[in-house]
């Protein structure tokens, strides 16, 4: 395992242009931008009928502007959560930029929603260029009310065990400078006062405060201290039973005495999202986060719907023959939820990696299907744009940053394993998304939800397919199945499952707050539904009580996380689409077009060239079985060929 120094480290100063964060550069353009913010509402406030091209023009100025400043200092932050000056310096911008754009740019998001149609179309035929901004403009006329970073920030997702600490932040009160639908707008005014108090009263500082303390907590490991991602990866790479079921122990012991922090935070969150579904008109629990992310309730319903049913039959089966091959492989006595992840200690293949190795895996995998993605993929790791080691006092999980103008940049918590090269080839896929589609601008650059994880899942699919043709042997290739089919059931069914326990906890805070114990019960009913009873496939749900405590989705960005399943299973079908297409050049030529396309095509379009429609009630059903079922159904072929499985 590679010492964190010896690893490579991202050179934000050398593409922001500051030298640390504390840089009076930055001070200084934060000054212009609140003159600027107030110089466009003098210009632009009562003014869109007339002057809508103009006033994109200048939004987008200030929108470009402000990504630089807060993505440095948050990125910065993001290595040195245990500088104490740095996260007040990061609060301190964070709050004048919520003053000055709440003061100052509440209103465009507003106005724009209430634009009369017959207006609009006027200023397109007098200013074609316009058009240009057609999709940002419909987005923010008919998508959700709720402003969020995601204009600064790419998607992240960390395989395995859970969701990664979130750059899709849910923060109250900012300015509304895209994603809003006039039936859920409240009064301009009323709108203006949200933002101002929240980052003095919102649920915000409640979220960043349980953030902060998760990225504390330390674990005892035989008189050792370590974080959370070193027991995390500790145990998902044992191949000894007895040291995960440890493991395991340390762990939910571990967060046991953070569950007071994860309950305020949890109910917090829970008890804001109630009011403004009230207050707003949401029709459906889900519905602001679906409006968000350009998806219909029915398609996310049946989305859910297909999951709780043929996911979780495929789920139960799959564990069933995890079961059988650990208990043929390493004498397994009892199947524990410390034994889900356990790896198969069969084949001759490494169980770690170097990161030089890890770089070549991933580059050689991009390379045969795509060498426009493996040169954007080196082009990253040349230019120091990723954050490699697992350090204390750095953010867990991984993330990619778009980082409009700067970016991209990636960071990592780079042990050495398998999962470690499938998170790279992941992120590096958003990578790759980020520099094709920044050409659409400031403004449209990114993709919808329904399309952000189409370049890292598809990334990490033919790195994985590549690297299991190349197996040096049938052990080695159904260890690499089933590693492959862990990740697709954590994906898919485990976020699920978090949606699940997600809505019990909203339901319930809506008659009153939830103690620590009533959500740990929550989580095993939900643990039941999806996994089947103890007994059923899992001999013990030992040592799980807590493990709610930290998925920080559920207070960062609440539900989100059944995008993954959703991410998963269309890029699946995709992939699926990608095996039997002869002309492979033809394919790779349409898939970089839906990259470079960014946010100015929805899911449908950009996916109908593939004929596939996920609106189409069989869809998640049919994804289901053929991405995941299929690769099960290969993986038990040849655990009964080896002699592991009956």
């Amino acid at each position: 395992e590679a010492e964190p120094e010896a690893l490579p480290r991202w050179n934000l100063e050398k593409w922001f242009g500051y030298s640390d964060p504390f840089d009076a550069k930055i001070d200084a353009e934060m000054e212009a931008l609140g003159e600027q913010c107030t110089k466009f509402k003098e210009t632009f406030d009562g003014q869109l009928d007339t002057k809508l091209y103009a006033a994109l023009l200048e939004y987008e100025s200030i929108d470009e502007k402000l990504t630089t400043v807060l993505s440095y200092v948050m990125l910065a932050n993001d290595t040195q959560l245990a500088d104490e000056e740095l996260t007040k310096r990061k609060a301190m911008l964070m709050q004048q930029y919520s003053g000055f754009s709440a003061n100052c740019m509440v209103f465009f998001g507003l106005q724009l929603a209430e634009l009369d149609t017959s207006s609009l179309e006027q200023q397109y035929e007098a200013t074609p260029d316009l058009k240009k901004y057609s999709p940002f403009i419909d987005e923010t006329r008919h998508a959700t009310l709720f402003s969020d970073l995601s204009t600064f920030f790419a998607c992240h997702k960390m395989l395995s065990l859970l969701p990664a600490n979130s750059w899709e932040i849910d923060s109250e009160g900012l300015p509304p400078s895209d994603r809003r639908t006039q039936p859920y707008n409240l009064d301009q005014q009323i709108e203006r006062a949200l933002s101002v108090r929240a980052p003095f009263t919102g649920k915000g500082p409640v979220v960043e405060f349980y953030q902060k303390e998760l990225s504390f907590l330390r674990f005892d490991l035989d008189g050792e201290e370590a974080n959370l991602e070193i027991v995390m990866s500790k145990m998902t790479v044992s191949k000894d039973t007895a040291e995960r079921k440890k493991l395991m122990k340390v762990l939910n012991d571990g967060l046991h005495d953070f569950e007071r922090s994860a309950a305020l935070s949890l109910n917090m969150v829970a008890g804001g999202w109630h009011v403004e579904r009230q207050e707003r008109g949401f029709k459906e629990l889900r519905s602001s986060r679906n409006l968000s992310n350009n998806v219909p309730d029915p398609v996310v319903n049946s989305l859910l719907a297909a999951v709780a049913g043929t996911g979780t039959d495929l789920c139960k089966r799959y564990y069933t023959l995890k079961k059988a091959v650990l208990k043929s492989t390493q004498g397994l006595e009892e199947f524990t939820w410390a034994d889900r992840n356990a790896p198969l200690d069969i084949g001759t293949a490494s169980d770690t990696y170097t990161w030089e190795e890890a770089v070549a895996m991933v580059e050689a995998g991009y390379r045969q299907f795509s060498p426009t993605m493996a040169g954007m993929f080196m082009t990253m790791v040349d230019e120091q744009r990723i954050d490699v080691p697992a350090d204390n006092g750095k953010r867990g999980g991984a993330y990619c940053a778009s980082a409009y103008g700067s970016g991209p940049f990636q960071l990592l918590n780079f042990n050495g394993t398998q999962r470690d090269v499938a998170t790279l080839a992941h992120e590096s896929g958003h990578g790759c998304h980020n520099m094709l589609s920044y050409e659409q601008g400031c403004l449209q650059f990114h993709p919808p939800l329904t399309l952000a994880e189409t370049a890292s899942i598809f990334g990490e699919m033919i790195v994985f397919r590549d690297l299991l043709e190349k197996a040096p042997s049938k052990e080695d290739r159904l260890a690499m199945l089933m590693s492959k089919v862990d990740d697709i059931v954590n994906s898919v069914v485990r976020q699920c499952s978090f949606d699940a326990f997600e809505q019990k906890v909203h339901e319930a805070r809506a008659a009153g707050a939830l103690s620590p114990e009533d959500m740990c019960a929550m989580w095993g009913e939900c643990t039941a539904e999806y996994y089947g009873k103890e007994g059923e496939v899992f001999d013990s749900y030992a040592d799980t009580s807590h493990l709610w405590t930290y998925v920080s989705h559920f207070h960062n960005v609440p539900f989100y996380v059944y995008s993954y399943a959703f991410a998963d299973l269309v890029v699946g079908s995709l992939y699926g689409v990608y095996q039997v297409t002869d002309d492979k050049a033809d394919f790779e030529s349409k898939l970089l077009d839906l990259l470079r396309a960014g946010g100015t095509k929805d899911f449908d379009v950009a996916l109908a060239p593939f004929g596939l429609n996920p609106s189409e009630e069989s869809f998640w059903e049919n994804a289901l079985e053929a991405h995941l079922g299929g690769l099960l159904q290969e993986a038990e072929e040849l655990s009964k060929e080896l002699g592991y499985f009956a």
